[in-house]
């Protein structure tokens, strides 16, 4: 089993998409991640939903997970709101790092180990210069398993 037999088809997302329309996209589609294309719509990130969140979550609740149980019930089913004007370019991961992008003719294994070593619930699928879609972890495991 190749790529192409996983591949699905992906919305994809710009640096200047805002984060609360990338989080709706991820809600309402259920989605682990978004890909982020340039300006050729070629992927040049991938963007995972615990990206959208990090952004979300006050910095001192993350360092300190204690201080987010002082935090009032209605105040903190609103913490989503602080993503307003901020866009995708602001959620995505600092510095250098391997993007899990791969060709159509990529195995299970190759796509497992790609997802495990960029830490990844998705891999964008491009040949030829252009982005054919991409393959989730679900669609990986469902089919892995079912072998």
């Amino acid at each position: 089993m190749r790529a192409r037999d996983l591949l699905a088809d992906f919305p994809v997302v710009t640096l200047d998409t805002p984060v609360i329309e990338a989080a709706r996209l991820l809600a309402d589609q259920d989605l682990p991640g978004l890909i982020v294309v340039d300006e050729q719509g070629l992927p040049s990130s991938i963007l995972p939903g615990t990206q959208v969140l990090r952004l979300a979550v006050p910095g001192y609740c993350q360092d300190d997970p204690a201080l987010a149980r002082v935090i009032d019930e209605a105040h903190a089913d609103e913490f989503l709101k602080t993503l307003a004007g901020r866009t995708v370019r602001a959620a995505l991961p600092k510095g250098e790092r391997e993007l899990p992008i791969t060709d159509p003719d990529a195995t299970v294994l190759e796509l497992a180990a790609l997802m495990a070593r960029t830490h990844s619930p998705l891999v964008a699928v491009v040949e030829d210069g252009r982005l054919l879609g991409a393959v989730t972890l679900q669609a990986l495991l469902d089919r892995a398993l079912a072998s």
